[in-house]
């Protein structure tokens, strides 16, 4: 086996671990997105304490998930699971109506995320 420096972000060493970090880090991202909108500009302390703990966890798991994920490919999975995430949640809980078009898009997204990690 090839012994790769430790700046070398190409090592499989972690890999998947840092992806299921990630992928929890962006389900993180789009628990604090809720709830900095349900939190009506920090007026309500439910919403407010999950906001905060979403943030930290998710700012915390696209940190160490970047040790061995190149920063541009942990950055756009982690924004598109947190996207497609939040929209789901609206339009199941009925904040956002639901269409074709939406779904389309969110599939589409969730298909270049998927893409990225593959091209990794």
């Amino acid at each position: 086996m090839v012994k790769y420096p430790d700046s070398d972000k190409t090592c499989r060493k972690g890999a998947i671990s840092s992806w299921i970090v990630l992928i929890l880090a962006g389900i993180c991202e789009s628990v604090w997105a809720t709830a900095l909108g349900k939190s009506q500009g920090f007026t309500k302390i439910v919403p407010d304490m999950v906001f905060i703990v979403g943030l930290i966890l998710s700012i915390v798991g696209l940190a160490l998930a970047m040790r061995s994920i190149p920063t541009s490919t942990a950055y756009a999975v982690w924004v598109g699971i947190g996207a497609a995430l939040t929209v789901l949640y609206a339009m199941a809980t009925g904040s956002e109506p639901i269409s074709l078009a939406r779904i389309l898009l969110i599939i589409g997204l969730v298909a270049c995320v998927v893409g990225l990690k593959i091209v990794n």
